[in-house]
């Protein structure tokens, strides 16, 4: 008698975009190298739920993303469990750190084991580290803190870089660890929306890292340029260079800094400076009102460009670019606040660059969906540089989700990263 078995469906995911101004989120079908986005949605947020990236009233986070969940999950036709969220604010700290491990017996193929040992000793510098940066910018001597992400960037064997170590033979191992620590109160508050929207959570990522992820070139070890994504309440920077992620940096001015400057001149509400915000950058007001609203967001564009620049100056000053101390010259922008006209105009000046190590004056683009590696919009609703960053954890989600389970432990997603 003949067996006939049912063709499993084909599993899908949630990316959670929680950001200070819209909660985003995407459902994806995950493939055997790609995923393919069959519901989007987004739904903006209250002021006072959010605060430059961090969670301040976890229940009206959960209502807002609800509701983009559940129109989501109607355009799909379909609902998923599991679900990568993104983090962000200036008090995540993102760093890459190099460490190399000299074998015993470089004869012998190397082993998880091995591979684990180094990783761990990463782990532990870069906590360390993120604690006492975190006490000293809160004024706390003592701050806990938790392992948001950790991804293998880059591995060398005796020189020769290869992208997955383990099985190869050879003496010396230098491996490149991007490790994100977070206050244990932000983490909690997104574990506490998760649970709140009952959904399985399947990973953290920070933003950043996942915006600079979303690149194929990446594979290629040729890819340097410099990810800079405006949100609503913060500013995330990554420095990529050789294919390798250097690190990342937040502070904490986004679009919303601007619509409230814009209110604050014209003596409206918050709601309609931000139409009168996204008129100025579509292009729609007079003259005479774009040369207004250009005057009274002078001065912020100026500070948010200062921000920019001291944490391009951090990158090139830190130890990771002894051997190369030039920043890359291409520089992405992604993200509804990058949309403001400014910013981009600020970037192209030269004033700001001329005493940072660029080798020639910055290129500014910006990322657009389709840049987007291994994610495909059937939806055909993702559009603009607003939606780069939850494809882009879309993106981070796919290696991690199965149709039956996902992969657990810190161990496991590194080693997935090695093939991602």
């Amino acid at each position: 008698m003949a067996l006939f078995r049912r063709t499993p469906s084909i599993p899908v995911a949630l990316s959670l975009d929680i950001g200070t101004e819209f909660v985003k989120t995407l459902v994806f079908e995950v493939h055997e190298d790609h995923g393919v986005v069959i519901g989007a949605a987004k739904h903006r947020q209250r002021l006072s739920d959010m605060q430059g990236g961090h969670v301040t009233d976890i229940h009206g986070v959960i209502s807002t993303a609800a509701k983009a969940i559940e129109e989501a999950f109607t355009q799909a036709g379909r609902e998923a469990e599991q679900t990568v969220v993104g983090i962000a604010g200036e008090l995540v700290k993102g760093a890459t750190t190099s460490t190399t491990l000299t074998r015993r017996n470089p004869n012998t193929p190397i082993t998880q084991a091995e591979l684990q040992e180094i990783i761990s000793e990463a782990q532990k510098q870069i906590l360390e580290k993120s604690r006492k940066e975190l006490a000293w910018e809160t004024g706390y001597r003592e701050i806990e803190v938790q392992l948001v992400n950790s991804a293998v960037v880059g591995v060398k064997i005796d020189g020769y870089r290869v992208t997955n170590p383990i099985g190869f033979q050879g003496k010396s191992v230098e491996v490149n660890i991007y490790t994100a620590y977070a206050p244990t109160v932000h983490l909690g508050a997104i574990q506490s929306i998760v649970d709140g929207l009952d959904l399985t959570l399947l990973t953290v990522a920070t933003e950043p890292y996942a915006v600079a992820r979303c690149f194929g070139d990446q594979e290629t070890g040729d890819l340097s340029s410099i990810f800079i994504d405006v949100g609503g309440g913060t500013t995330d920077i990554a420095v990529v260079r050789s294919g390798g992620l250097e690190g990342t940096k937040m502070f904490a001015l986004g679009g919303r800094v601007f619509t409230k400057r814009i209110a604050s001149e014209l003596k409206i509400s918050f709601a309609e400076a931000e139409k009168v915000k996204i008129a100025y950058s579509d292009g729609e007001l007079d003259d005479k009102d774009i040369d207004r609203v250009h005057d009274y967001i002078e001065s912020d564009v100026s500070v948010w460009l200062s921000g920019v620049e001291l944490a391009l100056e951090e990158f090139a000053t830190s130890e990771r670019f002894i051997d190369n101390k030039l920043l890359p010259t291409k520089i992405f922008l992604c993200g509804g606040g990058s949309l403001l006209p400014d910013l981009k105009k600020a970037l192209e000046g030269k004033k700001w660059s001329k005493d940072l190590p660029f080798a020639k004056q910055p290129e500014i683009q910006f990322i657009k969906p389709e840049n987007v590696t291994n994610i495909k919009d059937q939806t055909k609703d993702l559009t603009g540089t607003q939606d780069v960053t939850p494809m882009a954890l879309a993106n981070i989600a796919l290696d991690l989700v199965s149709s039956e389970t996902h992969l657990g432990g810190t161990m496991n997603k590194i080693l997935k990263s090695l093939r991602s």
